[in-house]
């Protein structure tokens, strides 16, 4: 299942996005996970850590029963023209 996680209206990137849904504890653990590949981002292996995130994008981990989230903003809506 996806779960939605709040980024707000401000700009986020792929590192903070781990970072805030628990997925790596400290920035170089997150930046650990991009490295090795394991960071999807809208279906794709993303490997820039500094990647810029929109409302809408979705992130999940490579790995079999990996969690996935969607970035909505602080009222749980994603833009409608980002969903796919």
């Amino acid at each position: 299942m996806t779960e939605r996680l709040d980024v707000g209206d401000r700009a986020i990137n792929l590192t903070q996005v781990l970072k805030l849904a628990g997925w790596a504890l400290h920035g170089g653990e997150a930046k650990a996970l991009i490295s090795e590949g394991l960071v999807l981002v809208n279906g794709a292996v993303e490997l820039r850590k500094r990647r810029k995130m929109a409302l809408g994008d979705t992130v999940a981990m490579q790995v079999e029963g990996g969690p996935s989230l969607i970035l909505v903003d602080g009222q749980g809506q994603a833009q409608p023209e980002d969903i796919g």
